[in-house]
């Protein structure tokens, strides 16, 4: 018989049933179809099976929950309340700060309190002070770990995880709960029959969510292990909410108050792709929803472009690229831009102009999971229960953001041989033959990514992670300069350089952009996310003096495209809670605009030729930068800059290359830097001299002067030719060695002759052989170099008739075949 409505009988069985709910989800029980089939008959007047199919856990524990918002209903009739869980106060994501954490003793302070945040990462050097959770003394038999809520909180759980270390296996497996309002006088939380002791971990790496049967109202809460496995090491979180106090200043200062009207909330595979279904139909005129490809499980690639004329390239008009979810349980990113959908979208709608001309001069792509197959995995779990790297690689083990081809190697090898860039350019080095085929070293994920990079002209980008809270740059990759490899550096010696990008400037400003607009990513007075601040308090760092990683998306985007990429790191909590969404939209929401708009800064244009035909391909270089890039179909371009005046040349084949200043100012926009090209002769001229063996073609002079044959080149024609590698000019030029050596038995050998022939036709007087001996230049004599004060009028001026020509003797022999062995 059903107990009637009110009763104390019906009281303890809703009670009951809410504390066993709590037990069944803190300890994962497996198969609790005995219990519920109990409370079900009892509850339900419906006959049930009496088989229940044996799920998964997850599977129960959402059971439970359906059976809860059942007796909810029930309980509020009555004046009860199921518990409800609080969201986290912020241990894994540092909004609560070290000097709120108190504990009993420390093992070394390498484990101290401010190591207890769930999550948190050790470091691989055991000298330095990270390491990878809170440890007791072994020699105390009395252990607790404090938190100081600053506030009255509503307690309502506790998450209880091991020790990172790759050998030890640390962790907690018992424990009380105690509260306090003045950290004196403590009450341990009791059951009702006695103190209740919580299971906590059986491994050191799972989270486990210990909830309580009634929500407790303190401001202090104790955890006391009670038993562990190895060393009492312990990493939480704790649970709760505070109490609503109108005079309180603090609550009111952390109050986060949301501005727009947006879908706060995380979102499966299925919820994202009807939300952005549902963007694309309220916006059609601005977006286009769209697919890059599939992942291994055969789930879409989502994307969202949005632009003026969406679907189309615009001449002119720079691309750019966020993308999110490359590990799928960094789930923030994925939410940030499917928030920024939607603000991009009502904000079009309501005529923001800031977004109305970002999105009219500027064709956008967002895509928010890369990894669907891993976030699956990952939201099953939930925010908080799943573990450092749930979901983080592929279904087929990739981590698609270091998945790339290697082209670091290849560019800098070719560097250190002198290659660059006659025999290899230095941009869009080619990939490798082979390293696409089909035999699983990339990830599907990653093909996918790389077609859709390559078939459009990216100009900018950034990829949104987890886990911290900077800005990284590339190189992602280290090396060591050539000169660092060859000399070493010992102890005490002077520090070694590594190879670093060859727009650096360009990179820390846009990196700055990011950081210095988001809220608090430069506000590291507490350290980093897992170790000291590597940033310097600037809240950006290069990836490669951090945690150098090969293969990554940034540096094959900049070395395989035009596209600058740069990578950041959102927050220390990868997955947070649902709640703290509207925290993070304000924090990142200035960041994320501020750094689109910095695709319009540096110079753009198109090249064409003179009858006005757009030259796609085309290189356009600056001077000063190791770096060039190509145009796009339509013959246009964009290149960033910092501001500052730069001599750009732009260089196509079949066509004379073209040079002019261009001037980038600090006003927003881009400068317009177009160039016209002339046709060139060039292929016509390769053509005959290969017929000649690639040797230059001798002009014949009119005159023939001296006892061989010579070629005359007016000065004017040298810069232009090969030769003008091989002779000093206006602009300080150097001679080749042999060159000069030529040139200087030649000067010998004449005077020598004239010495011979003034002997022969003169008597042997001395005033004659004075005569004679004054006429000699005396540069043999000269304590300075002999090539240093010879202009180039001056080398030849006994052969010379005109200081605007040069001669060359026929006897010279020049090479102008390049080979790899040469280099």
């Amino acid at each position: 018989m059903k107990p009637s409505l009110g009763s104390s009988e019906y009281e303890t069985f809703l009670r009951t049933f809410c504390k066993t709910l709590a037990v069944f989800k803190s300890l994962q029980m497996p198969n609790p179809a005995k219990i519920l089939l109990q409370f079900h008959s009892w509850f339900f007047s419906k006959e049930i099976p009496n088989v229940l199919p044996a799920y998964e856990t997850h599977a129960w524990i959402l059971y439970f929950n359906i059976l809860c918002e059942h007796v909810v209903h029930i309980m509020i009739l009555s004046g009860l309340r199921c518990v409800s869980v609080c969201p986290p106060l912020g241990m894994e994501s540092h909004r609560i700060e070290n000097d709120q954490l108190l504990t009993s003793s420390v093992y070394q302070h390498r484990y101290g309190s401010h190591r207890a945040r769930l999550n948190i990462q050790a470091s691989g050097d055991e000298d330095d002070m990270n390491g990878g959770a809170w440890c007791a003394n072994p020699e105390e038999k009395i252990n607790w770990i404090e938190l100081d809520a600053r506030t009255l909180t509503e307690f309502t759980g506790v998450i209880t995880q091991g020790r990172d270390d790759p050998i030890e296996s640390d962790y907690v497996s018992s424990y009380y709960v105690a509260f306090s309002n003045d950290s004196r006088e403590w009450t341990v939380l009791h059951d009702g029959y006695a103190e209740w002791l919580f299971f906590g971990n059986s491994d050191k790496n799972t989270p486990v969510l210990s909830q309580f049967m009634e929500p407790v109202v303190a401001r202090y809460i104790r955890i006391l292990p009670q038993t562990w496995n190895g060393t009492m090491c312990m990493r939480m979180e704790v649970l709760g909410c505070p109490v609503p106090d109108h005079l309180s200043q603090y609550q009111s200062q952390n109050e986060v108050m949301h501005r727009d009207d947006l879908d706060y909330t995380h979102h499966n595979y299925l919820d994202m792709e009807k939300l952005m279904k549902s963007i694309s139909d309220e916006c059609p005129n601005i977006s286009r929803f769209y697919s890059l490809g599939k992942s291994f499980k055969g789930l879409e690639i989502y994307a969202m472009e949005i632009s003026d004329n969406p679907g189309m390239h615009e001449t002119g008009e720079p691309e750019f690229r966020y993308t999110a979810g490359y590990h799928g349980n960094e789930a923030l990113g994925r939410e940030l831009l499917l928030m920024l959908m939607q603000y991009l979208c009502k904000e079009y709608k309501d005529g923001n102009p800031r977004v109305r001309h970002l999105v009219d001069e500027t064709r956008i792509h967002l895509v928010p999971s890369v990894n669907p197959d891993g976030h699956m995995k990952a939201f099953e779990k939930g925010s908080e229960l799943g573990s450092w790297t749930l979901g983080h690689w592929t279904e087929d083990g990739h981590d698609i953001f270091q998945n790339f081809p290697d082209l670091n190697n290849i560019l800098w090898d070719a560097e250190d041989k002198g290659m660059v860039p006659k025999l290899i350019s230095n941009h869009h080095v080619p990939i490798p033959e082979g390293i696409l085929s089909s035999n699983g070293s990339v990830a599907v994920e990653t093909l996918a990514l790389m077609s859709w990079m390559e078939s459009h002209p990216f100009v900018l980008g950034a990829n949104l992670q987890g886990g911290e809270r900077l800005v990284t740059y590339p190189f992602d990759m280290r090396r060591l300069t050539k000169e660092s490899e060859e000399e070493g550096y010992g102890e005490g010696e002077a520090e070694e350089e590594i190879r670093m990008i060859e727009d650096q400037s360009l990179f820390r400003w846009l990196a700055i952009s990011y950081a210095s607009t988001h809220h608090t990513m430069t506000q590291t007075h507490q350290g980093g996310c897992h170790t000291d601040d590597p940033t310097g308090g600037m809240g950006i760092v290069n990836r490669a003096k951090w945690k150098p990683i090969p293969g990554s998306m940034n540096d094959f985007s900049y070395l395989h495209t035009n596209c600058f990429e740069l990578s950041i790191f959102l927050g220390c909590d990868k997955f947070p809670h649902q709640s703290e969404l509207i925290r993070e939209w304000e924090h990142n929401r200035e960041a994320l605009l501020t750094f689109m708009a910095q695709v319009h800064r540096g110079i753009k244009g198109v090249v064409r030729d003179k009858e006005g035909n757009p030259i796609s391909n085309a290189t356009v270089s600056v001077e000063g930068i190791n770096h060039d890039i190509r145009t796009g179909e339509s013959g246009d371009y964009w290149r960033l800059l910092n501001p500052g005046e730069y001599r750009v040349t732009a260089r196509a084949e079949g066509y004379s290359p073209f040079t002019r200043l261009c001037v980038v100012g600090f006003d927003p926009g881009a400068t317009y830097c177009s160039f016209d090209l002339n046709k060139s002769n060039w292929d016509r001229i390769k053509q005959i001299m290969a017929l000649h063996g690639n040797r230059p073609i001798r002009l014949l002079s009119s005159g023939n002067r001296g006892s061989g044959h010579r070629y005359t080149y007016s000065r004017n024609q040298i810069p232009n030719s090969k030769f003008s590698n091989q002779f000093p000019n206006s602009n300080g030029g150097d001679m080749s060695k042999a060159r000069l050596r030529q040139l200087r038995i030649m000067r010998i050998r004449r005077l020598r002759q004239q010495r011979l022939l003034a002997r022969n036709t003169t008597t042997p007087p001395p005033t004659t052989t004075t005569t004679i001996t004054t006429t000699v230049p005396p540069t043999t004599e000269s304590t300075t170099p002999w090539y240093g004060s010879w202009p180039l009028g001056e080398i030849f001026e006994e052969n010379t008739t005109s200081p605007e020509e040069t001669e060359l003797t026929d006897s010279l022999d020049y090479n102008y075949n390049y080979t790899t062995d040469d280099y």
